[in-house]
């Protein structure tokens, strides 16, 4: 885990790999309570008999859930306690390069790209790879931004 307790700190990580959280099951009911929560249910997500003869012989995840897991997926790596409020300011540049079928582990690896003062407090930049075991190609791939205050 890396604490960030100053600017200096971040300062210092910038272009740092920080490592990568622990690995997190993607199961079939985790699917259904995204689909449930968001409207979503397309058969690909929702319907394991129909997605059996599908493209991936399986359902998969929702791109969106997957996206949705990043903040606790990298508050594992990562922590900022020198800071009394942290929020979510957004993401760049998402990309889901592949799917995540049910029963797989997804785990994210975080790099600090940036750090910049604004108006604000402080904005961090992280890439964020969201990887599935035994597959080459990550299931998503962003910038996210959080502002410190």
């Amino acid at each position: 885990m890396h604490r960030f307790e100053t600017r200096a700190d971040l300062d210092a990580a910038v272009g740092q790999h920080l490592g990568h959280s622990s690995w997190l099951t993607i199961d079939q009911q985790r699917i259904d309570l995204f689909a449930d929560a968001t409207d979503d249910h397309q058969w690909i997500h929702v319907d394991p008999a129909r997605a059996a003869s599908g493209p991936y012989g399986s359902t998969v995840a929702h791109g969106y859930l997957t996206l949705s897991l990043v903040p606790a997926l990298v508050g594992e790596v990562l922590d900022y306690p020198g800071w009394p409020a942290k929020l979510n300011y957004g993401s760049d540049k998402v990309r889901f390069p592949a799917a995540v079928p049910v029963g797989s582990r997804v785990r994210a690896g975080v790099e600090l790209q940036a750090v910049r003062k604004t108006a604000s407090g402080i904005q961090v930049a992280n890439r964020v790879t969201v990887e599935v075991e035994g597959s080459d190609r990550p299931a998503l791939v962003a910038e996210t931004l959080t502002l410190l205050m």
